[in-house]
């Protein structure tokens, strides 16, 4: 169960969301998308289109060789004492290809879907079939939509504790949206919603079905709107992995000239356990992304060793200040200083 926090405006989880659907596609397993706002039918005629592997190293070099000027012009101004330290790699991944690749700036051929059945979930299609009710004191919205992945999971077969009858594949859940108004939860709009725990009932129940089947789901969720930060802390013990996309949209950190390569900030709150009583701990504490003509990026946040000539003393200051909002790495080593060293 990988749980996305949704950015303010929802551009960038959203984009996540198709990213793990257009996977899905290219490896030809089953789809269930559920939403309350946007049609699951209009969501897959969005999905990005794939870069075959003879297409995608084309695809990189030419994003790379975009940003090569720039990382020129950085290479002659940067201090003497930093050319001698080892090049710190942006991505995080290894060298290693895994998945594919997905062009943004195009959208998926009908010809892929051919292959690859779908199940979609609609909630003002589901609820107008039959009255609204509560179920066990859940949502009706969510009890309806645990009985459509149910049925599915066992028609389908994908219930692990029955034996496959056909080829073994998985069931790839979306889920948008999760707990907005429009699903007909109210953990958004006040502090003492009128069920409280609705929303985690749904998650249990959901857990449940997803370790006994081969299935997995990927769930995003305003979290930016939810006040009671205990239904947060219940939604996190009830993931396996927590992902949160913090924007630069209609923030400060947009006209920030320390932020002016990145889009935005990723915070992972918790990874899998997998064998093991405590989560592995990754290296690298401060990530970012950024959206490209057809890429989307995430990379290792790094700081400038020094700013441009251009920046007065004054400004210099008020960006180390904003260094310290940094939570750890590079921008913790900023804290209680007035300038940046590294």
């Amino acid at each position: 169960l990988v749980f996305t926090e949704e950015d303010t405006y929802g551009f960038y989880s959203n984009l996540l969301f198709k990213y793990f659907l257009a996977e899905g596609v290219v490896c030809g397993h089953d789809l269930f998308v559920a939403s309350a706002k946007e049609h699951p039918d209009n969501i897959l005629k969005e999905l990005p289109a794939p870069l075959l592997d003879d297409t995608y190293r084309k695809e990189l070099g030419e994003e790379a060789m975009a940003d090569k000027p720039k990382d020129f012009q950085d290479s002659m101004k940067i201090a003497w004492r930093y050319q001698n330290l080892p090049k710190v790699e942006t991505s995080p991944t290894t060298s290693t290809k895994f998945g594919h690749y997905y062009d943004i700036s195009k959208t998926m051929s009908p010809e892929l879907f051919q292959s690859v059945k779908y199940h979609s979930f609609y909630l003002p299609e589901e609820l107008s079939l039959q009255h609204k009710m509560k179920t066990c004191n859940m949502n009706s919205a969510y009890a309806k939509m645990l009985q459509s992945i149910q049925r599915i999971i066992h028609q389908e077969g994908f219930d692990g504790s029955d034996p496959q009858k056909k080829r073994k594949t998985i069931l790839r859940i979306g889920i948008q949206s999760l707990g907005s108004m429009l699903w007909g939860d109210d953990i958004c709009s006040t502090d003492t919603p009128e069920d409280i725990h609705s929303l985690t009932k749904f998650l249990y129940v959901l857990r449940g079905l997803l370790r006994k089947s081969l299935s997995a789901c990927i769930i995003t969720m305003p979290a930016h709107l939810i006040q009671n930060k205990a239904i947060m802390e219940r939604v996190t013990n009830l993931s396996d992995m927590v992902v949160g996309l913090e924007s630069f949209i209609g923030s400060e950190r947009e006209t920030n000239p320390l932020y002016k390569d990145y889009h935005g900030l990723v915070h992972v709150h918790q990874i899998p356990r997998l064998n093991s009583l405590i989560c592995d701990v990754s290296d690298t504490k401060d990530l970012a992304f950024r959206l490209k003509r057809k890429l989307f990026t995430i990379e290792r946040l790094h700081l400038p060793p020094d700013l441009s000539d251009t920046v007065s003393r004054t400004s210099k200051q008020d960006l180390a200040e904003s260094a310290k909002l940094l939570s750890s790495g590079c921008g913790a080593m900023a804290i209680g200083k007035k300038h940046l060293d590294f």
